[in-house]
């Protein structure tokens, strides 16, 4: 170790070499520019002495600067600071305070990160310095002092004094990289030196009118630099810089700041902490982008937040339309206003909204009964906004034709956007899906087409994408190869994750709200675990189709079945040769001729059949009876043409609504395999056709008179639903609990059900039951008021008084109940039936999801259940065959419907058959997982979620905490940071809720926010949250979590720092003495550099991966810098 008289030698020498040099380069000169006169920072070091008295004028005062001077300043006797700007003063008028209230960092110097890192010591001497040594005034008055003045008098009595433009700040110094080019001049007379001395003092001693005392206020803000900060306010300030366009954006729009009532609305009061959240963040996207598309789980209350958005805008004089599927048109017709409808809890809020059908878009005439309106004069193009329950059905790209008048046409998708959307007045679109994001894009895209009225570049401006299709093309090439790359369907998504360009994160940020029940459960305080009831495993149910054994299994019906022709839907095959070319589709397609579209609608139909008997026996007897039907009324038509009875008979027609069920009509608008085509009977070979269908005839009798032997009393499955009631009410799932909600998929089969079990469960077990099917044909057997007896509200609302608070209608009986409801899924959606503990899915939905959507009606929060159970009927025991038919065949039928309507098709022929066999492992994993657990939609696994995309929470978050600390929060300097324990260290406060996953993830390390300081759009097409920079790195150096994983981070930041309102003490303690009080900050500035290093890798990562997926995409190159000069230290989390 040197000793001080070596130290002293040093710095002498070091002196005087610097004299040498100054003296050199300025060659006399006076002026001191921070170029080649010389530096202002070496005019101040050459001159200042020990024990030296100085007088500084400068609009800011940097503790960079003093650290760059610190081995002069610490000796001086004395320093008189005053600030030319009135910097620390309150305006009269706050909201014309300068937000910059005082400089203590350099806000035009990118402070290196070894110095943010040891800047709370810097700042600790600083402080201690001006505590012993300095007094600091400033000007009163803005705009009143300019000039800037370094005054030195030496123990000796020798003055020196510079005057000119130079702040004390590092780059007016003269020290940054950048130094600013300034004009000063060294005063050279003593009689003028003498002259700016009296100045100051005259200035410095004015009264308070004129200077003011402001150390303490420097002091104050300069502790901020190295006290101990909470890790809540930490997580705040990394908010603050992450979100600050948002929060300019929400200065700018005065959100929800109108004063309209809404905040006094019975919707507003009547959603939960989370609800509320996600309806202030949609209002904000329908704002900014006028669009947006909420997407909460299953049983989160998607509705009340749409009804609390429609108040909203209702009240701001907006005229609304919400377009819905017709099951479920009472979800929406009950709270209207003109309905007067005494079932309606929200009467007061005066819903004037009207109610249409996805099925009424492009009709031209008849009546809506939805609000009984005449299509024929209804204006399509008069509202404000439009709300779209389950948009997802309308996922069909938008199509235009000329009909037979010669008149432009529209299919559903293209009639919405330019009817609805585009034509009349500007309008906003709020639509609530259930669209996941999974390995075909489409659905989604065409649902942002809706928001952006189909102009591909609308967010060019506002976000920086300059096309949404080529976006989610590049996305869709980015999720084939996802699933290519993992033939196992072991795909992980933290791989997808760092392919994704940033563009389609930022799409769905700005575009989507989307949480989960675990993302609610984790990070509302109001709602916890057991604000839900616990899911018992699910009972499986697998019987015979009738109970003497003698009707074939399912598995020998389903090979039966493909066997048939069912020649009634393949006309092609019978055109005679010399009439084939009339009946090929003019449309330009590729890959498939009329006869291969015959092919599926025949598959289509086979399916239909199979549907059916999973279903019950019965609705399987009804199916078969219509195609017969069918055949017979062709029969008979083909028998007139050919005796010359008829002059119409020699066209056939038919289409794809004659496979598909009325439960799918509203969807079939986009499930089409081609138009209606019309046959002429004297083109096709009439001969061979009868024969056919007196085969497909016969095959089908045999089916029809086996399945009709199947009488009620033999009806295997009825009896078993019968048995499961009875059980259910001797041993109930909580006390006292009789309820049960019964599902299928289809009308005939709940009508069935209903007609069957109605005496059996009315007067054999003494209760209620009740039939909904979505249509007037609702049944019940409780007496309700006269209008009221088929009323769908009415009895949902008797069925679960509690979710309905029946109490306040006293117009529907109060002591008495329906405890079983048999139900199509016109209730799988949209419905709180909460009261009841028990679902019985009598019939399974191929798509896990819809299973999960009927068990969402009961599995709601704040459930009176402690517990709830589902039992699942399954149609075999060998699902993997039953799921690759049913699978097989309707994604074959969606890649026709691709290839017909022009849609690009993401995948060769050759990658389809390969990425169908990994979706049906996929979705065969999903449905014996329902045999063993009930799953969240996002939980599914190796599933990719909305919510990974999304970050309004945390945009929430920020403005609920920014309306009592915004100052604070903008007033504080870069750099804090704090120290917080892991989930497994002995501080960890138990309180906090952490799941097993984040306690997995969670270990000792840092969470750096670092902000990019180059500029450039190729950063933003790879990092969705630029210029900032999120990254997990423990303290082994590996990087858990890169910047590309934004939300991850902020949810652990959110576990680690939400609530903790005070610094930890005894660990910062221990910190300050691990890094001796900040000096010794080795071991986090190697942290910091490899930080860096993977964020340099990752960056030229991605866009490799880019520039790999299309070869036509062209990305400017990364600049090639030294990586840690290009940012900056924002805020930092130490974890122990």
């Amino acid at each position: 170790m040197k000793s001080s008289l070596e130290l002293h030698i040093n710095a002498n020498r070091f002196f005087f070499i610097l004299e040498i040099r100054i003296n050199l380069m300025n060659k006399n000169s006076g002026i001191r520019d921070n170029r080649k006169y010389g530096t202002v920072g070496d005019f101040i070091s050459l001159n200042v002495t020990p024990n030296s008295k100085l007088a500084f004028v400068s609009a800011y005062f940097t503790i960079y600067a003093y650290q760059q001077l610190k081995n002069r300043l610490d000796k001086i006797d004395h320093l008189r600071f005053l600030f030319g700007e009135p910097r620390f003063l309150a305006s009269m008028d706050p909201n014309k305070t300068d937000k910059k209230q005082f400089e203590i960092e350099d806000n035009k110097l990118v402070i290196s990160l070894a110095n943010r890192l040891v800047q709370s010591k810097t700042a600790r001497d600083c402080a201690e310095w001006i505590r012993e040594k300095v007094e600091i005034k400033s000007m009163v008055k803005p705009n009143f002092l300019h000039g800037k003045l370094y005054h030195i008098t030496n123990e000796n009595g020798v003055e020196k004094a510079l005057l000119g433009s130079s702040n004390f700040t590092v780059n007016g110094l003269g020290y940054g990289n950048k130094p600013n080019i300034e004009l000063n001049i060294e005063v050279a007379d003593d009689r003028d030196r003498a002259d700016l001395l009296a100045w100051f003092d005259e200035l410095w001693n004015e009264d308070k009118s004129l200077v003011e005392d402001v150390k303490d206020e420097v002091l104050k803000y300069l502790a901020k630099l190295y006290v101990h900060n909470s890790p809540e306010f930490i997580y705040y300030k990394t908010l603050y810089h992450l979100f600050e366009k948002f929060l300019g954006e929400q200065a700018d729009k005065g959100l929800l700041t109108e004063k309209t009532g809404f905040f006094d609305t019975e919707i507003w009061n009547m959603l939960y902490s989370f609800q509320k959240d996600g309806v202030k963040g949609a209002i904000n996207k329908l704002e900014r982008h006028n669009g947006c598309i909420i997407a909460d789980s299953v049983g989160l209350g998607k509705t009340f937040e749409a009804l609390a958005i429609i108040q909203y805008y209702e009240r701001l004089q907006y005229r609304v339309l919400v377009l819905c599927p017709k099951k479920l048109k009472d979800n929406w017709t009950v709270y209207q206003s003109m309905a007067a409808n005494k079932l309606s809890p929200f009467t007061r809020d005066r819903y004037s909204y009207t109610v249409m059908y996805h099925t009424d878009l492009g009709r031209a005439r008849g009546t809506s009964d939805a609000n009984s309106i005449d299509l024929a004069n209804f204006n399509w193009g008069a509202w404000d906004l439009v709300v779209i329950d389950e948009s997802h059905n309308l996922r069909g790209n938008p199509r235009e034709k000329i009909d037979e008048n010669d008149e432009l046409s529209y299919n559903r998708a293209g009639f919405l956007l330019h009817k609805v959307i585009k034509e009349g007045v500007k309008t906003k679109v709020l639509m609530l899906s259930a669209t996941p994001v999974n390995t075909n894009l489409k659905d989604l895209r065409n649902q942002i087409h809706y928001i952006t009225e189909g102009k591909d570049n609308a967010f060019c401006e506002s976000l920086g994408i300059e096309s949404v299709s080529y976006t989610m093309k590049q996305a869709q090439s980015q999720f084939t190869n996802w699933v290519k790359s993992n033939k196992a369907g072991q795909q992980k998504s933290s791989q997808l994750f760092s392919a994704l360009d940033s563009s389609l994160f930022k799409l769905l940020d700005e575009l989507t709200i989307a949480r989960s029940r675990k993302h609610i459960i984790s990070y509302y305080k109001d709602i916890d675990k057991k604000s839900f009831p616990k899911r018992l495993t699910p009972i499986s149910v697998s019987t015979n189709i009738d109970l003497e054994g003698d009707f074939c299994s399912y598995d020998k019906v389903n090979e039966d079945i493909q066997a048939y022709k069912l020649s009634l839907f393949k006309p092609s095959s019978f055109v005679l040769e010399e009439f084939k070319e009339l009946y090929e589709p003019t449309e330009k397609v590729k890959e498939f001729s009329q006869a291969q579209r015959e092919d599926f609608l025949v598959e289509m139909m086979k399916i239909n059949f199979l549907k059916r008997l999973e279903s019950s026996v019965h609705s399987y007897t009804l199916t078969l009876g219509r195609a017969l039907e069918k055949i017979n009324s062709l029969q008979d038509k083909i028998a007139k043409f050919e005796s010359g009875q008829t002059q119409d008979g020699d066209i056939y027609s038919f289409g794809d609504e004659d496979a598909v069920s009325p439960e799918e009509q509203d969807n079939s608008d986009d499930f089409t395999v081609g138009k209606k085509l019309k046959f002429e009977l004297k083109h096709l070979d009439l001969e061979k056709w009868k024969e056919a269908l007196s085969k497909d005839k016969d095959q089908l009798i045999s089916l029809y008179n086996t399945a009709s032997l199947v009488t009620p009393d033999k009806d295997a499955k009825l009896e078993e639903l019968k048995q499961i009631i009875t059980n259910k009410l001797k041993h109930p799932v909580n006390k006292d609990n009789k309820k049960i909600l019964i599902f299928t998929a289809f009308a005939d089969t709940a009508d069935y059900l209903y007609e069957q079990l109605k005496d059996f469960i009315h007067k054999e077990l003494g209760l209620n039951v009740a039939l909904v099917t979505g249509s007037s044909h609702n049944k019940t057997t409780i007496k309700l008021p006269k209008g009221f007896q088929n009323d769908f509200n009415a009895i949902l609302t008797c069925f679960a008084p509690f979710a309905k608070q029946r109490h306040k209608m006293p117009i529907l009986p109060q002591d008495e109940e329906i405890d079983i409801i048999i139900a199509t899924d016109c209730i799988s959606e949209g419905q709180n039936l909460q009261d009841c503990d028990y679902v019985v899915n009598y019939d399974i939905h191929w798509n896990p999801v819809r299973i999960i959507q009927r068990f969402g009606r009961i599995d709601r929060i704040n459930s009176p259940n402690a517990k709830i159970q589902m039992l699942n009927f399954w149609p075999t025991k060998d699902l993997d065959k039953y799921i690759s038919l049913k699978l097989r065949v309707e994604a074959r039928m969606a890649l026709v419907d691709i290839t017909a309507t022009g849609e690009d098709n993401p995948f060769a022929e050759e990658e389809f058959n390969e990425l169908l066999s990994n979706e049906i492992k996929f979705r065969a994993k999903q449905l014996k997982r329902l045999k063993e657990e009930v799953i969240d939609i996002e939980d599914m696994e190796d599933g990719i979620s909305l919510t990974d995309f999304t970050l309004d929470d945390f945009r929430v978050d920020l403005l609920n905490y920014i309306k009592a600390n915004e100052k604070e929060l903008r007033e504080a300097p870069l750099g804090l940071y704090t120290v917080v324990p892991s989930p497994d260290h002995e501080l960890w406060d138990h309180s906090v809720k952490v799941s097993q996953e984040h306690r997995e993830i969670i270990r000792p390390g840092v969470i750096f926010c670092l902000r990019h300081n180059e500029s450039g759009r190729e950063y933003e097409k790879l990092n969705p949250l630029h210029p900032y920079f999120m990254i997990y790195i423990r303290t082994d150096g590996t990087v858990r979590f890169r910047f590309f994983n934004a939300k991850q981070i902020l949810d652990m930041y959110r576990i680690l720092a939400s609530g903790r309102r005070s610094p930890i003490e005894s660990l910062c303690d221990q910190f300050d003495q691990e890094t001796k009080s900040g000096e010794d900050m080795r071991a986090y500035n190697e942290l910091i550099q490899k930080a860096l290093k993977s964020i340099k890798a990752s960056l030229a990562k991605k866009k490799q991966d880019q520039l790999q997926t299309h070869g036509d995409a062209v990305l400017p190159p990364l600049k090639q810098h030294d990586p840690v000069g290009e940012f900056e230290l924002i805020t930092w989390l130490i974890i122990k």
